[in-house]
């Protein structure tokens, strides 16, 4: 098992008391392994993954797409994602 890619992505989660509301920003990263693919929660096996994509909101990052087996995930990103895009295709298709 080698480390093929690696792309950032973040979470943001809401943390609400009785005087407050505060947005924290999780920053976290999706590793492509040459037999799976690792998310912070997640863990898919490479031959469960069908695809990748990618869909840029208004120049501010977008939401990477993830097509598995399991059904569809998606994952917030700063910046394009086209390079871990590229290489997931060139290994695995």
């Amino acid at each position: 098992m080698s480390l093929i890619a690696k792309q950032p992505y973040f979470k943001m989660e809401r943390v609400v008391t009785s005087l407050q509301q505060e947005d924290i920003k999780q920053e976290r990263m999706l590793y492509l392994y040459s037999n799976k693919v690792i998310t912070h929660r997640r863990e898919f096996h490479i031959e469960d993954v069908l695809d990748f994509s990618y869909r840029e909101i208004s120049n501010q990052g977008g939401i990477l797409y993830l097509h598995s087996l399991q059904g569809l995930y998606t994952y917030t990103v700063e910046s394009s994602p086209e390079e871990f895009i590229q290489t997931f295709r060139k290994y695995f298709k």
